[in-house]
């Protein structure tokens, strides 16, 4: 991936930077993510819950790396997650937890999946079939191309926390 010339950048309006809208659209699925499913679990724990759900028994530090979240935030997330009733942590060795969900999370995991896909139909709906596949396209390339960059450090390797 080469890096664009100064000359080549021309200035970006505030509200159509690539980080404003990134922002602006998550702010969107999530505020419908709690119009359609309710607010007892958030995004992000439905997420942990189907990738407990699809596969079951991983461990935390795993399962930190299949949904991109740092370790620390993925076990206090866990922690809520268990409190809920809703997980169990098991404790391997060498202070793992291997994690599964309970018949409660197994349950609220069920109710939770038609909402999304009705979420996903609602999302996409004002888009055309193929406009819908470019943008899931592109959000996967943007994805692949910048996950190789630590959350905790900006692209040009100076250290933000």
């Amino acid at each position: 991936m080469s890096t664009p010339s100064a000359d080549s950048l021309q200035p970006i309006e505030l509200y159509d930077g690539p980080g404003h809208l990134i922002r602006r659209a998550q702010q969107i699925a999530v505020a419908r993510f709690y119009e359609v499913n309710g607010r007892h679990i958030t995004p992000i724990q439905y997420v942990i819950l189907r990738t407990l759900g699809e596969s079951p028994g991983i461990d935390q530090v795993t399962l930190a790396q299949l949904i991109a979240l740092d370790t620390s935030t993925t076990a206090d997330i866990a922690a809520r997650l268990e409190s809920k009733g809703l997980i169990l942590r098991e404790v391997l060795p060498r202070r793992q937890r291997r994690l599964l969900l309970t018949a409660q999370g197994e349950a609220v995991l069920l109710a939770l999946k038609p909402g999304v896909g009705v979420l996903y139909r609602s999302l996409m709906s004002s888009l055309e079939p193929a406009e819908r596949s470019e943008l899931m396209r592109l959000l996967r390339k943007f994805v692949r191309l910048h996950a190789k960059h630590k959350t905790n450090r900006s692209l040009f390797g100076v250290r933000l926390g």
